[in-house]
């Protein structure tokens, strides 16, 4: 995966860094190309090693806003659940490799992710989870932070996608971290992903990462 050069999502990462009394705000908005680099090959070849193709389906774990039924015999056979080709699956892979490069990814089971069913839930989601923190700066930042992603991937050709890792693979399961998301808005005719990742960690924590944190008050972002 190629990072794609972006003084406006950096610009946007940047301002997602907010603090309150009671918690603070990383973020980082990216945009990647499917283009496989040198290793990704090498990956992706190990990756359908062993009889599976790029169209192999692999079973997706449910969203948070779906409920989703079991038939009354008990077994798993009445379990509704979205799927995602082994290519796909491959991408959002490949992109956590290069987001989060001190962390190895390539065991990641397809049970990580979700497939979530709207962009105006996830939009929701987001907002739910950022107003909070983020007060006034957040709702300033809002329509740059969504006009942007959509100006990269066109959000209503997307596929959106959700990665829900267990503590021990999650590179925000260290102390102090309160919460965390992973979205990718994938747009397969562009062949390009937006990741947007962001977590509220401790103020203590926040003190500590030499990150440069705005108060949420702060003046309008631009």
């Amino acid at each position: 995966m190629k990072l794609l050069e972006s003084g406006r999502l950096e610009a946007l990462s940047r301002a997602l860094a907010i603090l309150n009394g009671d918690s603070a705000i990383q973020g980082r908005v990216e945009s990647y190309s499917c283009k496989m680099a040198g290793t990704e090959k090498a990956f992706y070849k190990k990756f359908t090693d062993a009889g599976e193709t790029s169209h192999n389906l692999h079973a997706l774990s449910p969203p948070e806003s779906v409920t989703y039924s079991r038939s009354l015999s008990g077994d798993d056979e009445g379990v509704l659940c979205d799927t995602i080709s082994r290519k796909t699956l491959f991408y959002l892979i490949a992109t956590l490799n290069a987001a989060f490069p001190d962390y190895d990814f390539s065991m990641t089971k397809s049970s990580e992710f979700s497939a979530e069913p709207s962009l105006t839930w996830v939009q929701g989601a987001v907002d739910a989870a950022l107003s909070a923190v983020g007060g006034m700066r957040w709702r300033q930042l809002r329509p740059a932070l969504w006009a942007a992603i959509d100006d990269e991937v066109l959000l209503n050709e997307c596929r959106i996608y959700s990665y829900n890792p267990d503590l021990a693979s999650d590179p925000f399961g260290e102390p102090g971290s309160l919460w965390a998301y992973n979205y990718f808005f994938y747009n397969k005719k562009l062949k390009r992903i937006v990741f947007f990742t962001c977590r509220a960690i401790s103020p203590v924590c926040a003190v500590d990462s030499g990150v440069d944190f705005a108060m949420d008050e702060d003046e309008e972002y631009n």
